[in-house]
């Protein structure tokens, strides 16, 4: 979860309007920067924050627990962004199988080569942010909201699975297909940018009809390779219970194509946990003057309204 949040929910309860200020700037800001990173646009991130800035007015009175405020804030936020969102043509309009998300085997032998200049030394951070946003939106939309709950907002599973309305077993199927989509556009992207490609360039979207050469030379992947690549999301978030866990461990401490495969996951999830996001313009003060007064009369009366009420 975002310290913000955390810090928030305890201004909050300061009940002093120079805390309830600061912690509605910080909400507001928490909002902008999830639906920057949702929705691609400036003007939309903007209404978003100020919508929902106005609307949980009412409800944050009651919240004391930073998790109940992250599933509150971040479900009114979801609901606000998927109303405004605008349709790219880059999102896949169907859910990508498995075996499309996984590596050909040209692809694995090219990682087991030497390597080259990682691609993110090339880059400047703001480069490295575009790229990095540019896949996300590429993402279909369900895989995309639970990739940037989980990895860029630091939510957990059973908080995703409140935001979203559905299963928690759902959320890590989505979470997994949503990171190896997400590795696949980033390594197409990153391979153009040693062939000189400039960095604005966007990576071609992935399509179920993109070939799986096997280079000269390279056997076919064993089963069990392919069964790791399924399950790569699991054991790094530490869910495989042993012995399959030492099983897995096993077979890809001795397996260069596996562990080749797990690095490059890591890193693009790692790219996903330290995006930087831009935080939102300055809010018009005047209004959030007036939302601080709101919010410290609600907590008043309902301060009065408990003091009333028959013991």
């Amino acid at each position: 979860m975002r310290p913000e949040l955390i810090r928030a929910t305890d201004l909050l309860q300061q009940k002093d309007a120079a805390a309830v200020n600061e912690a509605l700037e910080l909400l507001q800001n928490t909002v902008y920067a999830f639906s920057m990173k949702v929705c691609g646009h400036v003007e939309d991130a903007e209404d978003t924050a100020q919508e929902v800035f106005v609307r949980s007015l009412p409800h944050l009175a009651k919240i004391t627990e930073p998790k109940a405020l992250a599933v509150w804030l971040y479900r009114v936020a979801r609901n606000r962004c998927w109303r405004m969102r605008r349709k790219g043509s880059d999102a896949p309009a169907q859910m990508l199988s498995l075996s499309e998300l996984t590596p050909a085997e040209s692809e694995l032998s090219q990682m087991l080569k030497d390597p080259n200049p990682n691609a993110e030394t090339l880059l400047t951070k703001a480069e490295q942010n575009q790229r990095l946003q540019e896949a996300v939106l590429m993402l279909s939309p369900p895989y995309r909201m639970v990739l940037v709950l989980h990895d860029m907002e630091d939510l957990e599973t059973e908080q995703i699975a409140q935001v979203l309305g559905v299963e928690q077993g759902t959320v890590r199927v989505r979470l997994h297909r949503a990171r190896l989509h997400l590795r696949k556009l980033l390594a197409a992207a990153d391979s153009k940018v040693g062939e000189g490609t400039e960095p604005g360039d966007k990576a071609a979207p992935v399509t179920g009809n993109e070939r799986r050469r096997r280079p000269a030379g390279m056997r076919p992947q064993p089963n069990t390779c392919q069964e790791i690549f399924a399950n790569l999301s699991e054991y790094m978030d530490g869910r495989v219970a042993e012995p399959r866990c030492e099983q897995i461990r096993e077979h890809i401490e001795g397996c260069r194509p596996c562990v080749a495969f797990l690095g490059d996951l890591r890193r693009a999830i790692d790219r996903c946990r330290s995006m930087e996001t831009p935080c939102a313009p300055e809010t018009d003060r005047t209004l959030r003057l007036l939302l601080t007064q709101e919010y410290l009369r609600m907590v008043d009366q309902r301060g009065d309204a408990a003091r009333s009420s028959p013991a």
